[in-house]
């Protein structure tokens, strides 16, 4: 279809799903003009790496493998 999509001018929105790793978060952002001018994902993992931290705190080193695949997070999703 020929649909022209409008975004409204000088907003701020955010989508929140529920992923499988967790909540999948989108902020954005459009200017004056309604063009999308900021976009930022956040990737569940992202949160939860400092929790990880906190669960391997106190154990040994060859744990660690372990109790960071049990967690199974997203490396890639920590540079978004």
């Amino acid at each position: 279809p020929n649909h022209k999509i409008v975004f409204v001018k000088n907003t701020f929105s955010i989508s929140i799903v529920e992923g499988w790793r967790g909540e999948i978060v989108y902020f954005v952002t459009t200017d004056a003009n309604g063009d999308i001018s900021r976009v930022i994902p956040r990737d569940p993992s992202f949160v939860n790496w400092a929790v990880l931290g906190q669960a391997s705190f106190n154990n040994i080193v060859p744990d660690f493998p372990l109790i960071n695949k049990s967690f199974n997070l997203s490396y890639s999703g920590n540079d978004l």
